[in-house]
């Protein structure tokens, strides 16, 4: 393991590193597949957009960006986030991105969420967590229900892609909900 930050049994998140840029991950933000159902490959990112992106995020008190890895190789699959965090309010938006897409269905990114959304819970002192994701991502939407997560609302029609617009199916997970 290279620099964990949270361990779990197949997995551990650490920080990102400059040296991420280099693997998959600019390649997975380029990505139609990984990219199907979120916000990422609207626009080219370059390896330097990217490098500057892992740079600002370790400044940036509002975000917490991690690197999923696999224990068993040392493979950096995706990333999950803790974004839009209100130290006031003690919340936060969970965000997941698989890149190498041959993990998928698997468990990885549930095993992700559980270790980061205890975390937030256990050590960050967070009350409460959200996630969405878009009407049409089952895969998601089955990780929000099975992580715990109750559907709180739609905002309809909020995501445009391949010329569709999509709705974005909202999600919200509190403290004493959490085993």
């Amino acid at each position: 393991m290279i620099n964990p930050f949270i361990i779990g049994e197949r997995i551990y998140l650490r920080a990102l590193v400059e040296s991420d840029v280099d693997g998959g991950y600019s390649a997975w933000l380029n990505d139609p597949e990984v990219n199907r159902f979120n916000s990422h490959g609207r626009f080219p990112k370059s390896q330097e957009e990217l490098l500057n992106y892992v740079k600002s995020v370790r400044k940036n008190n509002t975000i917490v960006v991690l690197a999923v890895i696999d224990k068993t190789n040392n493979e950096h699959i995706g990333n999950i986030s803790l974004q839009s965090i209100s130290w006031i309010d003690r919340s936060a938006d969970l965000a997941f991105l698989l890149g190498n897409t041959s993990y998928a269905g698997k468990g990885y990114m549930y095993d992700a969420g559980t270790l980061i959304i205890q975390h937030a819970f256990k050590i960050l002192n967070f009350r409460r967590i959200t996630c969405g994701t878009s009407s049409e991502n089952i895969g998601m939407l089955k990780l929000a229900e099975k992580l715990g997560f109750k559907k709180e609302g739609i905002r309809r029609e909020a995501l445009y892609k391949h010329g569709t617009f999509y709705d974005i199916i909202e999600f919200g997970l509190m403290a004493n909900e959490w085993d």
